[in-house]
């Protein structure tokens, strides 16, 4: 009987239920003759294990699919393993100790047997290793252990049976590698290494971390994080670059993107509804770059950013007129300034009867409403077609009956759409606009308006941009790491080539108090708000009016 009728007839054993020893047993003996004749032991000893290792799946790979096998994942790491040890024997052969054979586990001396079938093959002994604790283990055992691991098929498994597996390759490795690490150090390291299969790798520990705001990743030994505003040097590090790309990788390809070097760079978003920007060489050259904004498991709302000092009573009685008045707002800010938290947190005041259509380039909004429709652009593919961008969903969102359009951020053309929006009947619309003071918010909105190739006059934009914004919510991160409402400004009105506004509120430094906190006074101007009449239409007009006088109180 030939080599391929055997194989035949494991082969329908194995598919039968049969073990599957057998057909690795001749797997092996078939590929062991054509991978001495490949890799002379003077070429052996110029390769590192995990290039053997990787040599040998890969032809026992090709092998399997010729002859129309499928090998599972434990099949894959048991042939890979027998293939590197039979190899090694070829650089120092070295018999093994009756005393080590009684030592070894069932399955490591189901393995030796199935070794000892060919006589010049025989494995090394194990290396010592005194390993200090989880994180040198897993540097130790991890690169073994993705050898083994066919990631193809461990994404497929669900977490807790790769777990199964993960846990009993390390328990053999440890022993083999003679590792002392104690059961909850164990249970450490798997779990590390399953975080490195199918989350986010060491970043997962500090996603966990609700303290935590913001992770900036720069290069594979440098990981700041934000906490309670303050920047900080983590001890978080990646094993390289690539290490770091990979998980760059597994993020955008789970919402359909890409990150390669024809598109080096990438917004995304993760599970929970974090912020996600990636940067890749050549862009970035220092290595890839990670920056993600944490979605907060807590719902914030005006009254929670009234605890935190952000706003006063007044303010926060405004804007709540202000949102179910169905205001035109533009929130502006920096980066890290709280726009989108605020931006959440006004939208709170919608009604739940109507129809809101949020459009962002990364959706990260998390609005509480019955009726929401969310849409997300898209970038072109490899060809360069199919982008839907933000000018696109706007118009489409228009064909959509909305009560609201919520806009997650202008920065391009889109402002011309936006505007025209707010003029033809969406009123109580919102979005934010990168800028530091209101009167910039406007002239950044002015210039992103001439982005969309409109012929307009500087007047007539200006005149759409009075018409069409009530409001600028000026936020900003403070040097002592708090983020505050500076301005509450209105939009009043033209005056010749100018547009009019007044400040309701404003927010001024008084000095620094204990642990370096500022202390700021939250002015009232006491002005009458020209949003009156919309609140009137609301009958909101006297709440209104009592946050303007100074009639609110802290309770």
């Amino acid at each position: 009987m030939d080599a391929r009728q055997e194989i035949s007839n494991v082969h329908m054993l194995h598919k039968d239920g049969g073990a599957s020893v057998p057909l690795i047993e001749l797997l092996r003996d078939i590929l062991m003759p054509i991978l001495r004749a490949e890799l002379k032991p003077e070429i052996l000893q110029t390769m590192s294990r995990g290039d053997i290792a990787r040599h040998c799946k890969q032809k026992a790979l090709d092998y399997a699919a010729e002859q129309g096998l499928e090998l599972n994942l434990l099949e894959q790491r048991d042939l890979t393993t027998f293939l590197v040890n039979g190899l090694l024997a070829l650089v120092a052969p070295v018999s093994p100790s009756p005393s080590s054979q009684q030592s070894q586990t069932p399955s490591a001396r189901a393995e030796e047997r199935a070794r000892a079938e060919l006589p010049p093959v025989t494995p090394p002994p194990a290396k010592a290793v005194v390993a200090s604790g989880v994180t040198q283990a897993k540097q130790t055992l991890q690169p073994i252990i993705l050898e083994r691991i066919d990631a193809s098929v461990a994404i497929k498994m669900s977490r807790h049976d790769l777990e199964r597996d993960v846990a009993l390759l390390v328990g053999e490795l440890i022993n083999e590698h003679k590792i002392q690490l104690n059961g909850s150090e164990r249970a450490e390291l798997v779990t590390q290494l399953l975080d490195d299969m199918l989350g986010l790798g060491p970043l997962e520990p500090l996603l966990a971390d609700e303290t935590i705001s913001e992770i900036m990743v720069n290069g594979p030994r440098q990981v700041f994080i934000e906490q309670k505003g303050k920047l900080i040097l983590s001890n978080t590090v990646f094993r390289d670059n690539a290490h770091v790309l990979a998980v760059a990788t597994r993020i955008v390809t789970a919402i359909g993107r890409r990150i390669d070097e024809s598109s080096p760079l990438c917004d995304a978003r993760l599970a929970d509804g974090s912020r996600v920007n990636i940067i890749i060489p050549p862009l970035a050259i220092d290595g890839p770059s990670i920056t993600i904004r944490k979605f907060s498991k807590k719902k914030i709302t005006l009254d929670t950013m009234l605890g935190f000092g952000s706003l006063s009573p007044a303010m926060a009685q405004l804007l709540r007129v202000a949102g179910r008045s169905r205001v035109n707002i533009l929130i502006s800010g920096g980066t890290g300034s709280g726009k989108t938290t605020l931006l959440n947190a006004l939208s709170q005041m919608i009604e739940h009867g109507e129809r809101v259509v949020t459009i962002e380039d990364a959706a990260e909004l998390q609005l509480q409403q019955p009726h929401v429709v969310r849409l997300e652009t898209r970038p072109a593919n490899l060809e360069g077609h199919g982008e839907i961008t933000m000018r696109d969903l706007l118009k489409n969102a228009l064909r959509m009956r909305p009560d609201r359009i919520i806009v997650g951020e202008t920065r391009g053309g889109e402002a011309i759409d936006m505007l025209q929006a707010m003029n033809t009947g969406h009123d109580g619309s919102l979005s934010t606009v990168h800028a530091n003071r209101p009167r910039e918010a406007l002239m950044r909105l002015e210039n992103m308006v001439g982005l969309a190739g409109v012929n307009l006059a500087p007047r007539a934009i200006r005149q759409q941009i009075a018409s069409a914004v009530d409001m600028i919510v000026q936020v900003s991160r403070m040097r002592d790491g708090s983020r505050r409402i500076t301005h509450i400004t209105e939009i009043t009105g033209m005056e010749g080539e100018v547009i009019t506004m007044q400040d309701l509120f404003t927010c001024e430094v008084a000095g620094e108090g204990v642990d370096n906190k500022l202390v700021v006074k939250f002015k009232n101007h006491g002005l009458r708000p020209h949003c009156m009449a919309k609140a009137a239409y609301f009958g909101l007009d006297k709440q209104l009016l009592e946050a303007v006088m100074g009639q609110v109180t802290d309770g």
